[in-house]
């Protein structure tokens, strides 16, 4: 036992600072690829070695509509290792979590040469935030009220809907004396009706769809369900088929997606506290 206490004295804490200060990122981790469409000549290899689809071509005439899918992207880094130009390269960024889907989708337009490379860039077309609708807007208001009840403390049911662990795997790192996620007040419950979130990972089963609604319906209200992962946003490499629906949302309301596979810890925690509408609070 004296030998346990004086480890941990002499250890200290082990607990990174993250987010109150950026993390430690290894230079080998591969995060989000990066575009240069300015400078992209021929967007065909890339989504040619694409393994879930989330690079998309479509070409009419002359004219070519690349896009980009970060909800879709499992960030292996083919499209950067295909692409010779060096428009695409693969970065460490990791903080992609979003309360809107369609901020994760890249567009752009290029007129085509007639070997079917690209000319030039016609229209880089980024994400804007649509305005929303009176009743959005009214129930936007009651959302961020519910975010700054449930951020005082957090309990959450994980859920996992067929995922492959690796998901789970980094979930549970979260718990661990490195990320510590107890330490902001937010703790993992057995029961969906001690819950205020449910942290759905995988694409959603076709035999775990209904278990995955009677989970959600026995949460008490208010609650926030947070999508994990390629697969749980868009289905992943699995997407859409006789055993798979797909993404969580074709089941129930999401709120925040967390690209990546699997997402980091701390990109586990930037969605939940952005969720929680604790993000502010916790940047520098």
């Amino acid at each position: 036992m004296f030998k346990i206490l004086q480890k941990t004295v002499t250890t200290g804490s082990a607990t990174v600072a993250y987010p109150y200060k950026p993390a430690v990122i290894s230079e080998h981790f591969r995060g989000r690829p990066e575009f240069d469409f300015a400078a992209w000549r021929d967007a065909r290899p890339a989504a040619d070695a694409c393994p879930t689809g989330a690079i998309a071509i479509r070409d009419r005439g002359l004219v070519r509509r690349v896009t980009i899918d970060y909800g879709l992207c499992v960030f292996c880094g083919q499209c950067a290792d295909v692409s010779t130009d060096g428009a695409v390269r693969v970065t460490r960024d990791f903080e992609l979590a979003t309360e809107d889907r369609r901020s994760l989708v890249l567009k752009a337009d290029y007129g085509l040469n007639d070997g079917g490379d690209h000319h030039h860039l016609i229209e880089d077309l980024p994400t804007r935030p649509r305005t929303p609708e009176p009743e959005e807007a009214a129930g936007k208001k009651v959302s961020a009220a519910i975010r700054k009840i449930l951020g005082r403390s957090l309990a959450i049911r994980e859920v996992d809907a067929g995922s492959c662990n690796g998901c789970e795997l980094e979930i549970v790192a979260l718990n661990n004396p490195v990320h510590d996620i107890e330490r902001f007040g937010i703790h993992f419950v057995a029961s969906p009706r001690h819950a205020d979130m449910l942290l759905v990972t995988g694409p959603v089963t076709r035999n775990m769809e209904l278990a995955l609604e009677k989970t959600y319906a026995a949460t008490p209200d208010p609650k926030v369900v947070v999508a994990v992962g390629a697969c749980g946003i868009s289905g992943g490499i699995f997407g859409v088929n006789y055993a798979t629906r797909g993404g969580v949302d074709a089941v129930i309301p999401v709120d925040v997606y967390i690209p990546g596979c699997p997402p980091r810890p701390e990109a586990l925690l930037y969605g939940i506290l952005l969720a929680t509408g604790r993000l502010a609070s916790k940047r520098p």
